[in-house]
């Protein structure tokens, strides 16, 4: 205890006598950790509108001309049984030639030339989400085409293919970016700790001489990396609160459909920014007290 004592002692007064340095750092670290953030704020909320996307993605199963309604009734039970599917929606032809004139509006009135309706009934089906892979949906649809009664299945599978492949892109550039920012803020850390220990190099020889142990030398080193890891993330994480609040009010008052698209990051994210610095920043001072011969 008294050991842990001396150390936030030391450490305090050392953050305040080398302030300059501590500042120089500590702003260095918010910047590495804001971009990161901001990054990661910007991934999820390309997660967020992917997953509200994926919720309006539909596979429309068209039936045959001569179906029978019976048929069609065994077909709909077939869907709604079907562990991948959350939801069937039934469009009859007259269903379907309504929604068309609804569609056309005042031109409309060139269906009225029709003698016979044209329009298949068809199902739509809407796949749990964790099936919106695109292989999986062109299996799925295969195997739907190849019932009896079906004539064609259709399905967005341009737009499935690149909606994956932005997905894996995010997560992708989300880990590099990561990895950037955790090896920036350990050797920021990891510098200003050596420069640390040289200023005072005078004063741990007399520690030395004094038969101080090695943990009186490293844990004020270390309590002063994780104080310059922490205040960085809070600063970077307040940052980021604030630019999102602007955006959201004053930006939203002029294009009030950004709200529809942004979202903020969830409340513990922002409470864990400022731990996540403390941990990048500790390893930077674990490294560079593990290299002080003692």
């Amino acid at each position: 205890m008294k050991i842990l004592r001396y150390s936030i002692k030391t450490a305090l007064k050392s953050i305040w006598v080398e302030k300059w340095f501590n500042l120089l750092a500590i702003f260095a670290i918010s910047i590495g950790l804001f971009i990161l953030c901001a990054f990661g704020m910007f991934t999820y909320n390309m997660d967020f509108a992917i997953q509200r996307w994926s919720k309006s993605f539909g596979v429309i199963v068209y039936l045959s001309d001569g179906i029978s309604a019976e048929e069609e009734s065994i077909l709909g039970k077939m869907f709604q049984h079907d562990p991948d599917v959350v939801k069937v929606k039934h469009i009859s032809k007259e269903q379907a030639l309504e929604d068309v004139r609804e569609a056309l509006g005042s031109n409309s009135v060139i269906l009225d030339f029709l003698k016979l309706n044209p329009l298949p009934s068809s199902f739509e089906l809407k796949l749990k989400s964790d099936r919106l892979q695109s292989s999986y949906v062109k299996s799925k649809a295969a195997q739907i085409e190849k019932m009896n009664g079906v004539q064609e299945v259709q399905y967005g599978e341009k737009w499935l293919s690149s909606l994956n492949t932005a997905t894996k892109i995010m997560k992708v550039v989300a880990i590099f970016f990561g990895a950037v920012i955790l090896i920036a803020v350990t050797f920021i850390t990891y510098s200003i700790i050596k420069i640390f220990f040289h200023r005072r190099k005078d004063d741990i020889e007399t520690l030395k001489l004094l038969g101080a142990p090695r943990r009186f030398i490293r844990l004020p080193l270390l309590f002063e990396g994780m104080f310059m890891g922490s205040v960085g993330g809070a600063i970077s994480s307040l940052a980021l609160f604030i630019i999102y609040s602007i955006v959201y009010s004053k930006v939203a008052e002029y294009i009030p459909s950004i709200r529809l698209v942004i979202t903020s990051l969830p409340l513990a994210l922002y409470a864990a920014i400022p731990l996540g610095g403390m941990l990048m920043s500790l390893m930077g001072s674990f490294i560079a007290v593990g290299r002080i011969r003692y």
